[in-house]
């Protein structure tokens, strides 16, 4: 354990403790099942695909992406 990196450590010592305990299970499938919920919610109601409802072809959200980014204001 002595050669390991530090980020190695760290996935090691989440994959120990939730590896030995039924409890950090449960709460890790709850986490994730609330940040999906979350992230499906956050992406259905507050970021709609803008360029695909304004937008029928790639050609079209190119040129609308491009002159965003060159135009100053």
């Amino acid at each position: 354990m002595k050669n390991k990196s530090l980020s190695k450590k760290i996935v090691w010592f989440y994959y120990e403790g939730f590896r030995n305990s039924a409890t950090a299970k449960k709460l890790l499938l709850i986490l994730l099942i609330k940040l999906t919920i979350i992230f499906l919610v956050l992406k259905i109601f507050f970021f709609p695909n803008f360029l695909n409802s304004k937008f029928k072809n790639e050609k079209e959200k190119s040129d609308y992406v491009i002159e965003q980014l060159t135009n100053k204001k």
